[in-house]
């Protein structure tokens, strides 16, 4: 069993980063804070993790936008309902986005990391795609900042404890577990709190 975790740390070290990325698009959040908690392990470089989180995470945006803005409302009344993104919302979000859409994209980044209901809504509307690449990069690297700092300490309590103590990695495991739990329902609830009050807004 040893033997085997040695050789799986070893690919991972080797080869993890061709891995990771792609991974990083389709679920960013959890693969950072795995990667991260390797790095502190030495099977990667925390920094690199970082870009590459970044990267990912900037990527998947990207991917919404233009969805939003090659499909506009046919991909809403296609596919718009399984990811939060109604015809009524885009057109009361229209005029906000042009005044104020930067900033909602950096809070939409910075507290929750991914909305995708935002992001689509932002090519829907035709927003300057140099404008929602800034905001999105500066909320991504304080959104992925927060999960390598996490994954990171995490990798660490396991270092420094597991020799001490030898089902303590199991039990890191459990906590990292609740963490991707955790985040996710973060996201949801901070999402849907920051999309009420920006409808509030628009409406009054």
């Amino acid at each position: 069993m040893e033997t085997t975790g040695q050789q799986i740390f070893e690919f991972l070290s080797q080869h993890g980063y061709w891995i990771i990325v792609p991974l990083m698009i389709i679920e960013g959040p959890v693969v950072t804070v795995i990667a991260a908690t390797m790095a502190a392990l030495g099977a990667f470089n925390a920094f690199v993790v970082l870009g590459l989180s970044i990267l990912g995470d900037v990527g998947g945006d990207i991917i919404w936008y233009g969805a939003g803005y090659f499909w506009g409302m046919s991909f809403v009344r296609k596919v718009g309902k399984y990811f939060g993104v109604t015809e009524n919302l885009v057109l009361k979000m229209e005029k906000y986005f042009n005044n104020h859409g930067g900033k909602t994209i950096f809070a939409m980044k910075s507290t929750t990391g991914l909305c995708w209901a935002t992001f689509t809504a932002t090519g829907i509307v035709k927003m300057k795609f140099s404008k929602f690449l800034t905001y999105s990069i500066l909320g991504g690297i304080i959104w992925s900042g927060f999960l390598v700092a996490m994954g990171y300490f995490y990798g660490y309590l396991w270092r420094e404890i597991s020799q001490y103590i030898e089902w303590i990695g199991w039990a890191i495991g459990g906590i990292v577990i609740v963490s991707f739990v955790g985040i996710n329902l973060y996201k949801k609830h901070k999402a849907k709190k920051i999309f009420n009050n920006n409808n509030q807004a628009i409406v009054e």
